[in-house]
């Protein structure tokens, strides 16, 4: 049951008629894991806990440096030489003390991370990395637990939502196979603050919509973002019967 406090603090959300007190029930009985606390994972966690997401795990084995300020939000120039979850938790506790951040400062190995996703309701994916990716890809296959997936770098970003709980829908791996890895950094191509911002924001809103049940989620569908025109364009995706993860002939 929701207190008085909570009442008011989640009240524009409660009045909306696809969330009510139910759906904040559901976000406040939930548990996410956020893997990487970075451009991405800045909003992610500071949404989510605005919102009230009841726990919010944290992963990433990184310290905050002043190049990171530009556009990782979560954190501030106070918390240069910490580690990432350290300064992200101090600032979600800052932001809403209602909710719990467990924080995890490292690389998680492939039982660690499958551990991990199996304890959660839902997984974030902020992480900038195809090795990352494929693991938390697979992970989130095999414990049927939803990944909201999310990528930017210079002017242009993605997110798309994969629920292996639902028949016939695609995972990762089904849009990404082996040869795609030479993924770009922030770091070699550069990236414009506002376009993680706009990207985790939108990861966030896709988490909270399947936590409570709230409209469509993006399952099926690549979201695009063309940043340099503010254009966005919508692709279909389709579980490929193929696929080394998700494949008929995996299961």
């Amino acid at each position: 049951m929701l207190n008085d406090d909570q009442l008011l603090r989640y009240s524009r959300q409660i009045m909306l008629p696809e969330v009510d007190i139910a759906g904040q029930e559901a976000w406040l009985a939930a548990t996410v894991l956020i893997i990487g606390v970075g451009g991405l994972g800045s909003p992610v966690a500071m949404y989510l806990a605005a919102a009230g997401v009841g726990r919010l795990v944290l992963v990433d084995d990184d310290c905050v440096e002043l190049t990171n300020l530009q556009r990782q939000i979560v954190h501030r120039s106070a918390t240069i030489g910490w580690s990432k979850v350290a300064s992200a938790k101090d600032t979600l506790a800052a932001l809403n003390p209602d909710i719990q951040v467990a924080t995890i400062n490292a690389r998680l190995t492939d039982a660690e991370l499958a551990k991990q996703v199996a304890e959660a309701d839902l997984v974030v994916d902020c992480s900038d990395n195809f090795v990352t990716r494929f693991a938390l890809n697979e992970a989130c296959v095999k414990h049927k637990t939803p990944l909201i997936s999310g990528a930017a770098i210079r002017l242009e970003g993605q997110v798309s939502v994969f629920d292996s709980r639902q028949d016939d829908a695609p995972c990762y791996r089904c849009l990404y196979r082996d040869g795609d890895e030479e993924s770009l950094t922030c770091a070699e191509s550069g990236v414009l603050a506002p376009l993680v911002g706009i990207i985790g924001s939108v990861q966030a809103m896709e988490a909270l919509k399947v936590l409570a049940g709230v409209g469509e989620p993006l399952v099926g569908k690549l979201l695009l973002l063309d940043g340099r025109h503010m254009e966005w364009r919508t692709l279909k995706l389709r579980r490929d019967p193929e696929c080394p993860c998700c494949g008929y002939n995996n299961n």
